[in-house]
């Protein structure tokens, strides 16, 4: 990264390590990308798909060889309804949706060894279609933790158009965030991202390559990757960012994460990111 790191990050990262699925190697991968130079992290209180927990350890670990402390970190993490886990749940499952919030989210200070998130985040909406009022209840619960100054900003993951739309126009804490899959067969999410901007909300994009596999192999991908003699994730997180977008990348190899952390010494032409976000059509 081009800022150095004796000085805080700004208020919102420019890519963001993400933790899931990696099981016991969790807390060794944080420890490594923090080191490699990544100031934000993402998890989930979530055990079927993370190890919030770990996470916490590689905190501890880094900040005791490291004069950067949990100031200069931007760390994310998420609730997710009982549907999304599993038996090891965070809270209660017969308790109320906003004590279920609120459980879990204390549970995720002392898994992070932290007294405040700066990023929360609903994991998924209660169902496909819509808004219910399982959902408005979990809201008003996060809102409530925004208010007290124990989350710094709230968001959502893996919201529909019209779920996102109906968030930002009924709630009384608007989303500052969305992080959702982003398939480059669906326009890059162009629909939810021209939501996000019209409610000054901030897209972030996971499986940015491994849900584009087949895209990765496009002849116009392999001619960037040779015109600017850089790796492919670059390019495309380059892109992500021209457009817009938080990338977020769950690499496991310390190479790639140097690599990656790199990305905005692409300078990619207007016209290129164009045939990127029409690489499919």
């Amino acid at each position: 990264m081009t800022r150095s790191h004796t000085t805080r990050p700004p208020l919102f990262p420019q890519i963001i390590y993400g933790t899931a699925w990696k099981e016991e190697a969790t807390t060794t991968l944080v420890t490594q990308a923090l080191k490699c130079g990544f100031r934000a992290v993402d998890t989930a209180n979530q055990r079927k798909h993370y190890f919030e927990e770990g996470v916490g350890l590689g905190l501890l670990d880094f900040y005791e060889n490291s004069p950067i402390g949990r100031k200069d970190l931007f760390l994310q993490t998420k609730f997710t309804y009982a549907r999304g886990q599993d038996h090891r749940k965070p809270y209660d499952e017969r308790a109320s949706y906003t004590d279920q919030v609120y459980q879990s989210f204390d549970s995720s200070l002392k898994h992070l060894k932290t007294d405040y998130i700066d990023s929360y985040i609903l994991h998924g909406p209660f169902t496909n279609s819509g808004l219910v009022d399982e959902d408005w209840e979990t809201w008003v619960a996060m809102e409530t933790l925004y208010d007290k100054g124990l989350v710094k900003h709230i968001g959502v993951s893996n919201f529909s158009v019209t779920q996102l739309s109906a968030l930002c126009k009924f709630s009384r804490v608007k989303p500052q965030f969305i992080q959702n899959r982003c398939f480059a067969c669906y326009g890059w999410d162009r629909e939810v991202r021209a939501i996000a901007k019209q409610n000054s909300v901030i897209y972030q994009g996971f499986s940015l390559l491994t849900a584009n596999v087949e895209e990765m192999k496009n002849s116009f991908i392999a001619y960037l990757v040779e015109k600017y003699a850089r790796p492919l994730p670059e390019i495309i997180f380059n892109f992500a960012h021209r457009v817009g977008m938080i990338p977020l990348t769950g690499t496991t190899n310390k190479k790639h994460m140097e690599e990656d952390l790199r990305f905005l010494q692409v300078e990619l032409t207007d016209d290129e990111i164009f045939q990127l976000e029409n690489i499919v059509k």
